[in-house]
């Protein structure tokens, strides 16, 4: 049971262990552009590739739908970013349970969106966790983990790509230990417990009083989506790429302190930002120095929030 590309890998890895997948269950297509045509989910193109079953309940807590899946008997389900609460009645249909590929490190970042805020949080370390599902959200029994360090240019994308990874590779191996009987299920602290937000378009909108590293991480954490984003006099510029710089204040968080040729370095409300990837409302994203050829700065001028 999954969703998006984060789950594809598991299911490749899965099928390449010779385990038999009989069913793979994702969500419904969805219509995209202007011609609002349907497109599979990333799970439902790999699914159908291998030939194998694919079903599309709108609701998984439906009658209909636990009843086919009842049908299947199977051994274990799996769920990687799935979409849709699990009910217990599902939960208690396989033999060996649920086992969710969850990315963090539980019972840290519980939620939605747990690779991104790990990035925005300025954590140095992140990972994955395999669990027998229960009936809270990420509340299960672990199984195993592995860690995977945050590097300092690394993004939400490039972390959901490196977990994405990991995940499968680990969930084969707790396959392989649950069937031999030798998984250690292990109950999660709950005092030790977060959880994370659903990430929406308007995190990324940046304040500027916050300070230097705050912001610098949550530019990373929200790339690709949504973007971090600021106001340059009647425009919205996102930013894509900066660096942290130290130092004594200029001026008043979001003004713009140094224009250079590669690089615009701005105060926030502790320490100074200096930025290299943007884009400009209406256009593509580029490099300050390429930005700058088109477009005139001067120091002085201020980012304001949208």
């Amino acid at each position: 049971m999954g969703t998006p590309d984060f789950a594809v890998g598991t299911l490749e890895e899965i099928i390449k262990a010779g385990h038999e997948v009989v069913l793979a269950v994702s969500q419904p297509d969805k219509a995209v552009g202007r011609s609002s045509a349907l497109r599979h989910t990333p799970v439902t193109e790999c699914a159908l590739s291998h030939g194998i079953e694919v079903y599309q309940p709108a609701r998984v807590r439906d009658a209909e739908c636990v009843g086919y899946l009842r049908g299947f008997k199977p051994d274990i389900i799996i769920v990687v970013a799935f979409g849709q609460i699990i009910t217990k009645e599902i939960l208690d249909l396989p033999r060996y349970g649920c086992v969710n590929v969850h990315a963090s490190l539980l019972p840290k970042y519980r939620g939605a969106s747990p690779i991104q805020w790990a990035v925005i949080n300025g954590e140095s370390v992140t990972g994955v966790t395999t669990m027998r599902m229960d009936e809270g959200i990420d509340t299960g029994d672990m199984i195993l983990k592995e860690e995977v360090p945050i590097r300092a240019n690394d993004t939400g994308g490039s972390m959901f790509t490196r977990l994405s990874e990991t995940g499968a590779a680990l969930c084969v191996k707790t396959m392989a230990e649950i069937e031999a009987g030798t998984a250690v299920y292990t109950p999660q602290d709950h005092s030790q417990a977060t959880h994370t937000a659903k990430i929406r378009k308007e995190l990324g909108n940046i304040d500027w009083t916050r300070d230097a590293k705050s912001i610098e991480c949550l530019i990373r954490g929200l790339s690709p989506w949504p973007g971090t984003y600021t106001r340059l006099g009647n425009k919205t510029l996102k930013i894509w790429k900066a660096k942290v710089v130290f130092g004594a204040p200029e001026a008043s968080p979001g003004c713009i302190v140094r224009v250079e040729k590669d690089r615009i370095r701005v105060q926030t409300g502790d320490g100074y930002l200096e930025i290299f990837d943007v884009q400009l409302e209406g256009r593509k994203r580029m490099s300050v120095d390429a930005f700058l050829n088109g477009c005139s700065v001067e120091e002085g001028a201020c980012f304001k929030r949208v």
